[in-house]
């Protein structure tokens, strides 16, 4: 493009025509250009545009299953213990009354009546007071009884199992035999104690095997030179009524050294 100057032309013969048409061409172009720099300052600001927003329903995170308890152990089951077989306890009979005579008791209550008195009828055995025989007997018991007056039961001189101290007339008493050997090992360390045996004495004057408990015993060592030396051992057996029988002894045996 070739730009409209006004220079100066070394042609003197310029028109004026063209001078007008000079200015009124840049006046339309200086008024074009400052049109377009106001419309650009004044167009309108575009409207935003709406966005549709769409909501969407976050699911919820669903709770975690509850925990199950682990089941509680059964507590075990107790076996119950067998109940023990009924014994039938052998019945004791009643022994016989000793033959005897009687002793007159007292009366505790005076009574202030007399009552009927029978004279057809005797009151009393006037062999119970004979003087014969054991004290608390009658007449017509049995020799060597031990019962009371009405029992009835055995005859005497049947056993009926090993006497206690208290029962017999005589005791068992330790005549002879050998001694429990002292142990060598507790001899050697100086070791002293008691052994408390309980046994039967039969009527023959000997420890009936199979009656020994130990009652009490400061050593094992000493329980067994109790039990090795019982079966050696001699005894006078129990009398009731001048008859041997046996006798449930409680026997101490002490282990002391010399000094």
């Amino acid at each position: 493009m070739r730009l409209l100057e006004s220079t100066k032309s070394d042609k003197k013969g310029r028109s004026a025509g063209g001078t007008i048409f000079s200015v009124i061409l840049h006046s339309l172009i200086i008024f074009l250009a400052i049109f377009a720099t106001a419309r650009a300052g004044t167009r309108k600001a575009e409207k935003p545009k709406a966005e549709k927003v769409n909501f969407v329903e976050v699911k919820k995170d669903e709770p975690p299953p509850p925990k199950k308890e682990a089941p509680k152990p059964e507590p075990p089951k107790v076996k119950k213990a067998p109940s023990p077989p009924k014994v039938d306890m052998p019945k004791v009979p009643q022994l016989a009354p000793p033959r005897g005579f009687k002793v007159v008791a007292p009366p505790v209550n005076i009574p202030t009546n007399l009552p009927a008195i029978d004279l057809s009828k005797a009151i009393t055995n006037e062999n119970d007071f004979s003087g014969k025989g054991v004290a608390g007997g009658s007449s017509n018991g049995v020799k060597g009884g031990t019962g009371k007056e009405g029992d009835t039961g055995k005859e005497a001189g049947v056993d009926h199992g090993p006497y206690k101290e208290f029962e017999v007339d005589k005791q068992v008493a330790k005549i002879g035999g050998e001694a429990p050997e002292y142990p060598s090992s507790l001899r050697e360390s100086g070791v002293e104690g008691q052994v408390v045996a309980q046994f039967v004495v039969g009527e023959n004057g000997r420890y009936q095997s199979g009656s020994l408990n130990i009652i009490n015993s400061s050593n094992s060592a000493f329980t067994a030179a109790v039990k090795d030396a019982l079966p050696r051992m001699k005894f006078s057996a129990a009398q009731i009524g001048g008859r041997k029988v046996a006798q449930l002894v409680q026997m101490p045996f002490q282990f002391h050294l010399q000094k």
